[in-house]
């Protein structure tokens, strides 16, 4: 699958009108016509117009209360190259642009408003424990509405059956991450690689030195990402290796190096990132792997015989 910043993007769950859930500001905007038109500027741009692109899908609440002089300086471009961004979008100039962007959000916030309105009138520490709640099973939902029933992952999975190498890197809290796919991959990948199993940078960029063509990374990154892993990703796609990011967003720094973006949101009202949907992606993509093939079927079966004796029966 080509990575979820082309036009052809969308929010998992989206039409589902009968949900109380929504997806995050960031990526329901960025499912709405106008928010397609900057993912494309994204993918095929020119770099002062990815920027102002990434800008605006990034903080779109935001922009609607800023006049072109604060953007222009936020973002270090002149207020003339935000003029012409503006009209090569389909707007007069930036005033239509940031009413457009307000137009939109009326639409995409509505469904969150109502959510936290119920929230509002309850105990504060019980709101908050609550929209987490709901906020991440939103999040499960939607990992399965992306995966269940289209060919992403049995394209991913016939990659991942073909490639002579494959390696999984995550930095920070997302090691934990890449730990369990990396674990769950193991017994069916020939060679596998956790990039970031011990040590820091250096060691995991000298893991990283044979990856060539032919082979895969698995980045994951969300929400503070690591520099680590967005460099270390570029450097994988320069030595034409196919890079799959599991992110939270289709314009999260990772997915712009990727070339499969598997989406698994981490918003939460509390935390700086929730962890849970990427999880869900990982046991969904060991279980396809597992099952993609007899001898991999085969494989799982004399690990379980081979480490039965070890484990408690009663």
């Amino acid at each position: 699958m080509k990575k979820s910043s082309q036009a052809d993007f969308h929010a998992p769950g989206q039409g589902d009108a009968q949900s109380q859930s929504a997806p995050s500001t960031e990526v329901a905007f960025a499912d709405t016509d106008l928010g397609r038109r900057l993912l494309a500027v994204m993918a095929d741009g020119t770099a002062s117009n990815r920027t102002i692109a990434e800008h605006l899908l990034r903080n779109p609440v935001r922009i609607t209360a800023w006049s072109i002089e604060d953007l222009a300086g936020a973002i270090g471009v002149s207020n003339a190259t935000l003029s012409r961004f503006a009209r090569a979008v389909g707007y007069s100039g930036y005033p239509d642009l940031r009413a457009g962007m307000a137009e939109t959000l009326q639409t995409v916030l509505r469904p969150v408003e109502k959510l936290r309105s119920s929230f509002d009138r309850a105990d504060p520490t019980q709101a908050a424990i609550s929209e987490g709640l709901e906020t991440t099973l939103a999040h499960l939902s939607r990992v399965a509405d992306q995966l269940a029933g289209g060919t992403q992952l049995s394209e991913l999975v016939a990659r991942l059956n073909a490639a002579r190498s494959i390696y999984v890197m995550g930095f920070g809290l997302s090691a934990h991450v890449a730990g369990l796919l990396a674990l769950g991959l193991q017994p069916f990948c020939g060679n596998l690689v956790n990039v970031v199993e011990f040590g820091g940078t250096e060691v995991a960029a000298g893991r990283l030195m044979n990856l060539g063509e032919g082979d895969v990374l698995i980045a994951i990154a969300f929400p503070r990402y690591a520099q680590a892993a967005l460099h270390l990703a570029g450097f994988a796609k320069s030595r034409r290796a196919h890079v799959v990011a599991i992110t939270d967003s289709p314009v999260s720094p990772l997915a712009q190096r990727a070339d499969t973006v598997l989406l698994a949101e981490s918003a939460h009202p509390v935390l700086s990132s929730s962890l849970t949907a990427a999880v869900l992606m990982v046991e969904t993509l060991v279980t396809a792997m597992m099952l993609s093939n007899r001898d991999n079927v085969a494989r799982a079966e004399s690990l379980t015989d081979a480490i039965s004796s070890y484990l408690h029966n009663p």
